[in-house]
Formats: structure tokens, sequence, C-alpha cells
């Protein structure tokens, strides 16, 4: 069987909240470990700006969210070699175009049981932890997004004070570096 060479075209949410937190949903496919953000195929006529509304209505039941900037590229992941997935029989990986929403609802307008539910639960984490709880063929997609971004989650976003709270599955808390470059360096291991 021919190795397959194209990556699928898609986009990528980095959906926070006024806190600096990130969304992350627990896939229902039981995939250790489980945890990811929003991300979903882009249609062969769509514009990846309506993409972005649409999978945000599909997998967390709203729309109500601004955009707050967009990753200047693709960026891709390959699948794990092996990988048994229909997807990875069809294409080598993923290529997202990424972007940073800010969520102008309340927890309670977010519903993941949806006609195309991709999650059964869901949370709220510090940027570096989201790091940690994705399958470990997407951190360094995951980092290289986050570490972008993180300048416009700390100076437009976060309150000065704010502290990322530590749990057992999060990286030790980290404050808000004076230098928001800076905080590129506590992403994950």
């Amino acid at each position: 069987m021919k190795e397959p060479t194209s990556y699928r075209s898609g986009v990528g949410i980095v959906l926070i909240n006024r806190h600096g937190q990130v969304f992350a949903g627990r896939r229902r496919d039981g995939r250790a470990p489980p945890w990811q953000m929003p991300q979903g195929g882009i249609g062969p006529d769509e514009n990846p700006d309506l993409a972005v509304f649409r999978e945000l209505q599909e997998e967390l039941g709203t729309r109500k969210a601004d955009i707050l900037e967009v990753f200047p590229r693709w960026v891709r992941y390959d699948y794990p070699e092996g990988s048994k997935s229909k997807r990875a029989q069809l294409y080598r990986g993923q290529q997202h175009l990424w972007y940073l929403l800010l969520f102008t609802g309340r927890n309670r307008h977010i519903c993941i049981d949806t006609p195309h539910a991709e999650f059964d639960d869901w949370q709220w984490v510090s940027p570096p932890a989201m790091i940690d709880l994705v399958v470990p063929f997407k951190r360094a997609a995951y980092r290289e997004v986050l570490g972008y971004f993180a300048s416009t989650i700390y100076t437009r976003v976060m309150p000065p004070a704010m502290m990322f709270t530590r749990s057992p599955t999060q990286p030790k808390a980290v404050g808000i570096p004076s230098d928001p470059d800076q905080y590129q360096i506590h992403f994950g291991s």
C-alpha cells in the first residue's frame, strides 16, 4: 500500500476565557491522553473564518467568541507511525490554520452535547497545561501555536495580577512574566 503524502486541512481553535485559560475538551474516542483544543476540517469552498465559527458551533454549541488573532501560516503535524485510523490511511497528517478566540459568553453557553459531539467533558486550563494534556504527536504544534499567541493572551486578555492555579495534572504554577516572550520557556516538557 502506498503511504499517504498529503495533509488534511482544517482550522484549530485556541478558545480562551477572560482569565487567559484555554478550553480543553476530552475526546469521546478514549484516546489517552484524551484532551485537545477544538479543531475541524474546512469544506472545499469554505472560508477559514467561517469554518472556525461553524466548528465552534458544532463542537461547543456556541458562537459566543471574538477573533483576536490568526496564526500567520499553516501548522502541521504527522500522524504517528502505524496509526490505524481512517484519516491516517488517507493523509500523512493534518495542517491547521489556528485562531485565537476570546470566549464572550458564560460557561453555561458551552454545550458539548451537540449533534456533532466530539467531546464528553471539558475544562479551562492554563496554556502550559494544555500542551501536557494533548497527545504527544500534537505537542510541538500546540507549543508553537500557544507560544505565538502568548503575547496577546498576556497583554490583551489576562488581568495583570493573574496567576495560574495548579491541579494534579498541570505543571507548576506560573506567574505573568514582565516580558511576554519569556512565557515560551515555560511551555510543557
